[in-house]
């Protein structure tokens, strides 16, 4: 008996699992398994404990049972996101000890529970973002969380922080809050968490948004604002608090500004003594530049060393000031990013105070070459070792080199992207100028004017035809996407240790090329190492191809599908319905060679003897000899009132009788008739019509159709029916 309960126990083990393959089939050798947008309305059954990783993402799952997961003992992580969870039972996560990863977001829950997350002492990312709680409730949900290092909350809805929500996290990777509808933060909510490294935050609200910075300073290292509209505070950021400063980065991102609070934020930031890079991604700057210089004078140099600005929108940038005054606060300046946002020009006397700035970024501006002499002007960046001046409207190189000359320390240079057309025969360059980027300018060649101390160029997508400078210094070579058909002089380049030519039309190179030195590392695709070898491969799997479809082709007739497609569609065009002298029969009859008998003695006799008689078409008899088989039943059927199709088994099994079905069923559907008759010789099981036979299925929803009774009573009342149904 011992041995039948242990055969029983892994007979339902094995069916559990069976059902759960049929749910999820995709259960990888790893014990991956993805069941989502499977439309389940349950967790699955059928769950084992060999599962690490469950995957039941965008289903219609309301509720997580207290034995859905029982037995997922080493699931490591767990996808609910996309469902419509709004209960989870007590109990539900007890046995998912070793889950790092659980992610509830976007569902229906509208409160948390500490009890859930209990259980889930190895815990590391949790996501719960996207439902419809409006806060976190009087305790802290996460107090048992230790290993937690990420967590994302928060929703439209969510509107409230209070003290004691946190406690139990110490340390985070990352904590991402969206709270754009937060009215509620109580100070010193976050205080609990020692150390975010990354923190991102959605708020509308300026009051808000400063005590939660008051409470980041001495935890988050980077600090992400989302969706805010900034506007005038007075307060102070920074405490009395012997607590170090940690603070080095501050993000904003889809946030707006109004002139008077540039001023006023420039003032704080300055209290954050550690603070070191700021940075702006798709933000608005409502006003015009008018900024209170003798306020932000007064506040003392900036700790800031980099800002980076991608994609500011300025409505009114026609009217921006050129924020003279601003010069005292740039010195310590390191780096500086301004793309995508319509600069086209620094003025002078601004561009000369940026006395420590090593790294000039203008990629995407409006940068112009008429005005990038009061840009880039005598004295102006005068440490600067790196300028991107990538994708802007230059035209001449040669007056782009004129204004870089004045950069005497300039190191790398990149003017990529800009349409220069032209490369003049000379140019003067910064003396230290080591890389040079040119790639996709439209140059047509290559002359002296590329400065002889380069150890980078990059010259690729342009229209050059050859390369032959002598570039006594250069280790790194790009000549992609050109039009080079032989590889650049070795005598030239003799320091060169990386090519690259992908791209262009080399026919071959010989060894004397590269003067007999060793090249070390070589990667050229296939086509260009084996071009005879791959077009002959081409070649012989194109008419291996071939050769496999006519021989597929002659086994299952395709040839005679083709001609029958179409002389059906010729068929299609045709008139649908034909002119009254063309009918020639009441009906034409499709049946299977299995019911002749049935057809020819007892239907035809009936019909045909009856009075009046009708005239039936019978392919046996009325066929024509020596026309193709699709012709003649395309012409019956055109030719007769009805069509009367005799259903039974054998039907259903008959090729020529699905044919016959087809092309009866345009003129059927297309008219809106009755044109088609049926007969059910036989009772028929919805599970014995083949696929095939869908048109049958539809015909058989949408139309009544005449049993052959087995009593002669009855048999009457059919062929009575049958010729009312042959006359309407």
């Amino acid at each position: 008996w011992q041995v039948w309960a242990i055969y029983m126990v892994l007979a339902a083990n094995l069916s559990e699992e069976q059902a759960l393959k049929q749910v999820c089939p995709s259960c990888d050798a790893a014990q991956s398994c993805n069941c989502s947008s499977m439309g389940l309305d349950f967790i699955p059954s059928g769950l084992t404990g060999k599962m690490t990783t469950l995957n039941l993402a965008h289903n219609r799952i309301k509720q997580i049972r207290a034995h859905d997961l029982q037995r997922a003992v080493n699931l490591r992580a767990l996808l609910l996101q996309s469902n419509q969870i709004s209960s989870i039972e007590e109990g539900s996560f007890d046995s998912l000890g070793k889950l790092e990863l659980l992610d509830l977001s976007n569902n229906s829950l509208a409160h948390l529970s500490p009890v859930w997350f209990g259980p889930l002492f190895s815990l590391q990312h949790l996501y719960i973002q996207g439902n419809s709680y409006s806060d976190l409730g009087t305790s802290s949900p996460f107090s048992s969380l230790r290993n937690l290092s990420s967590l994302h909350l928060g929703n439209p809805r969510f509107s409230t922080i209070r003290q004691g929500n946190f406690e139990g996290i110490t340390h985070l990777s990352k904590l991402w809050i969206d709270g754009s509808n937060l009215s509620r933060y109580d100070p010193g909510s976050l205080k609990s968490i020692k150390k975010i490294n990354h923190m991102i935050i959605s708020v509308r609200r300026t009051d808000v948004f400063s005590a939660v910075v008051s409470d980041l300073l001495h935890s988050a290292i980077w600090l992400e604002v989302r969706e805010i509209k900034l506007d005038i505070e007075q307060e102070q950021l920074v405490q009395n608090s012997t607590l170090p400063l940690l603070i080095e980065k501050i993000t904003f991102t889809y946030a707006s500004f109004t002139d008077q609070y540039i001023s006023r934020i420039t003032v704080l930031l300055k209290e954050i003594t550690s603070l070191r890079e700021l940075e702006a991604i798709d933000c608005v700057l409502e006003g015009q530049g008018e900024w209170d210089m003798k306020e932000i004078a007064r506040s003392g140099q900036s700790s800031v060393e980099r800002i980076s600005i991608t994609n500011m929108t300025i409505p009114n940038f026609y009217l921006f000031f050129d924020l003279d005054g601003i010069e005292s606060q740039i010195g310590k300046l390191k780096r500086l990013r301004i793309a995508s946002s319509k600069v086209f020009m620094v003025p002078c006397t601004l561009a000369r105070h940026f006395s420590s700035l090593l790294y000039l970024d203008f990629h995407d501006n409006l940068l112009v070459n008429n005005r990038l002499s009061e840009t880039i002007c005598e004295d102006s960046w005068p440490s600067l070792q790196t300028l991107n001046l990538s994708k802007n409207s230059l035209k001449s190189l040669k007056q782009t080199a004129k204004c870089i000359i004045n950069l005497s320390k300039l190191i790398n240079l990149d003017i990529s992207e800009n349409n220069f057309g032209e490369i003049p025969d000379t140019c003067e360059w910064p003396d230290q100028l080591k890389y040079l980027n040119l790639s996709s300018t439209q140059i047509p060649k290559l002359t002296p004017c590329i400065p002889s101390t380069l150890e980078v160029l990059d010259v690729s997508a342009n229209n050059l035809q050859e390369f032959g400078l002598q570039l006594p210094f250069l280790k790194e070579l790009y000549l992609a996407k050109n039009h080079l058909k032989t590889l650049p002089d070795a005598a030239g380049i003799p320091h060169l240790v990386a090519l690259s030519m992908s791209r262009n039309k080399l026919n071959g190179f010989s060894k004397e090329e590269f003067e007999g030195a060793q090249v070390g590392a070589v990667q050229l695709s296939l086509m260009e190492c084996h071009r005879s070898l791959l077009v002959s491969l081409i070649c012989a799997l194109v008419f291996l191809v071939v050769l496999v479809l006519v021989a597929v082709g002659y086994k299952y007739h395709a040839v005679w599908y083709l001609r029958m497609t179409w002389a059906w569609l010729q068929a299609k065009r045709k008139p649908k319905r034909a002119p009254p002298k063309d009918i020639c029969y009441d009906a034409f009859v499709s049946y299977s060679e299995n019911d002749s008998n049935w057809v020819e003695n007892i239907m035809v006799q009936q019909l045909e003897q009856a009075c009046p008689p009708f005239r039936l078409c019978l392919h046996k008899r009325d066929f024509v000899p020596g026309k193709w088989i699709v012709d003649n039943i395309i012409d019956s059927i055109e030719k007769s009132h009805k069509t009367l199709f005799v259903l039974s088994e054998h039907f259903v099994q008959s090729e020529w009788c699905k044919y016959e079905l087809d092309f009866s069923h345009f003129r059927l559907f297309d008219e809106n008739n009755d044109a088609a008759i049926l007969i059910l010789l036989e009772p028929i099981q919805s599970q014995a019509i083949p696929k095939r036979f869908c048109k049958l299925r539809k015909i058989m929803n949408t139309k009544t159709y005449l049993e052959w009774p087995p009593g002669e009573e009855q048999q009457e009342m059919f062929w009575e029916n049958l010729k009312a149904a042959l006359k309407s």
